[in-house]
């Protein structure tokens, strides 16, 4: 139950950055599972570990993470584009 409840949040978190920044993640569900676990990664070694708790990851560097995370994202994808 704890790794579904971890995919869950990680894709709310995604979803929440991308709804914050006003892009869309690529790829979706999945997508937004990625970005939620590896921004919540990059928030807490930038970051660290504060903020409320949930299914393991601490919620506002996650979140933060996220959206640095989908801003890179964006920008690389839009350099690749115009190459």
């Amino acid at each position: 139950m704890g790794i579904i409840w971890a995919l869950i949040v990680g894709g709310i978190i995604g979803w929440l950055a991308g709804l914050i920044i006003g892009r869309d993640v690529p790829g979706g569900i999945i997508g937004n599972i990625i970005a939620g676990f590896i921004g919540a990664w990059v928030g807490s070694l930038i970051l660290g570990e504060w903020g409320p708790e949930a299914g393991g990851f601490y919620i506002i560097p996650a979140l933060i993470g996220a959206i640095v995370l989908i801003l890179i994202l964006t920008f690389i994808m839009k350099s690749l584009r115009r190459s």
